[in-house]
C-alpha cells in the first residue's frame, strides 16, 4: 500500500521508473529503504528483484480486482475509516498497557485465583513428577547412579545431580515441576500400550537402547481428567490474572474518557 502510494504520487517526477504496471510506475526511490545497510550486493540485489516482482503481482492483482468488482464494492471507505479508527485505538491502548499494566502477580494472588476456578482446571494429559537420567553405557560409575536414582535420601540425590553434571547425556532432577507424560515417551524408549495402567504399576524404571541407558524414577503422577495441580498452572494463572487487568484497565479508561467528555458536555444524544 505504502508503495503503491508512493508511486502514484510521481507522474511528473524526473526519476526514471524501475517498473511500471499499466499507469502505475514504481520509482528508485520507492526501494531506498528495503535493503538492511550491511547487506552483500549479490543478496541486496535479489531483495530487490524479489521486491519489484512482488509489486508487480500486487498491482496487477490490483488493477483485474478493479476491474471485475462493482463500484458498490469498490467504495471501501467506511472499511477504510473504520479500519484506521480501529487502529489507532488499539495503539493507544498498547501504548497505555504498555505504561500503567501491573505485571507483577504474587504467589498469593496466583493461589487464591486457583482455589477460586479449582473446577476449571482439569487435566487433558497424563502428567508425571519424575527424576530422569540418560547415560552412554560407557559412562564410569554407572553403578553408582543406578543406586542413587532409586534413592531418597537427599545426598544420594545430590550425589546424582553432580553426576549428571559431569556425564549425563541428558537429565531432569527437579522435584516441583511436572512435567507431560508424552514428553517423556519422547525422550524413554519404554513400550507403553496403556499409560494410566502403566503409571500405576511403575515406580522405578531402566531401560536401555543400543547405546544409552534410561533411568526413570516417577515420583507421583496424575490422570488426565482429574484436578490439574497448582504448580503445572502457575504460568496458565499467571497469564489469565494479567489478561484480566488489562480488560480491567482498558474499561476503566474507557469510563473515564465517557464521564470526562459527559461532564465537560462534549456529546449530545439526540
Amino acid at each position: 500500500m505504502l508503495v503503491q502510494s508512493c508511486s502514484s504520487k510521481k507522474e511528473e517526477s524526473a526519476e526514471k521508473p524501475v517498473a511500471r504496471v499499466l499507469d502505475v510506475n514504481l520509482y528508485p526511490s520507492d526501494l531506498k529503504n528495503i535493503v538492511p545497510v550491511d547487506m552483500s550486493k549479490k543478496d541486496s540485489s535479489e531483495l530487490i528483484k524479489r521486491f519489484i516482482e512482488k509489486w508487480i503481482q500486487d498491482e496487477l492483482v490490483l488493477k483485474y480486482a478493479e476491474k471485475n468488482l462493482t463500484s458498490e464494492q469498490l467504495n471501501i471507505e467506511k472499511e477504510v475509516t473504520e479500519y484506521r479508527k480501529n487502529l489507532i485505538i488499539y495503539s493507544y491502548q498498547t501504548e497505555l498497557i504498555k505504561q500503567k499494566l501491573d505485571t507483577v502477580v504474587t504467589q498469593q494472588e496466583i493461589e487464591k485465583y486457583y482455589n477460586e476456578h479449582s473446577a476449571s482446571f482439569v487435566l487433558k494429559d497424563n502428567i508425571v513428577n519424575v527424576n530422569y537420567v540418560k547415560l552412554n553405557k560407557k559412562t564410569p560409575g554407572i553403578e553408582k547412579a543406578r543406586k542413587w536414582y532409586v534413592s531418597s535420601n537427599p545426598k544420594d540425590i545430590e550425589n546424582l545431580r553432580s553426576f549428571c553434571i559431569q556425564f549425563a547425556e541428558n537429565y531432569f532432577l527437579d522435584d516441583k515441576t511436572w512435567l507431560l507424560f508424552d514428553d517423556i515417551l519422547k525422550e524413554v524408549p519404554i513400550e507403553d500400550y496403556n499409560s494410566e495402567l502403566f503409571l500405576k504399576s511403575s515406580k522405578n524404571i531402566e531401560v536401555a537402547d543400543s547405546l544409552s541407558v534410561y533411568f526413570l524414577k516417577i515420583k507421583g503422577y496424575k490422570i488426565k481428567n482429574s484436578p490439574s495441580p497448582l504448580s503445572f498452572e502457575k504460568e496458565n494463572i499467571r497469564n489469565i490474572i494479567i489478561n484480566k487487568r488489562k480488560l480491567k484497565l482498558i474499561d476503566e479508561m474507557k469510563s473515564n474518557v465517557y464521564q470526562e467528555a459527559k461532564e465537560n458536555k462534549n456529546f449530545v444524544i439526540y
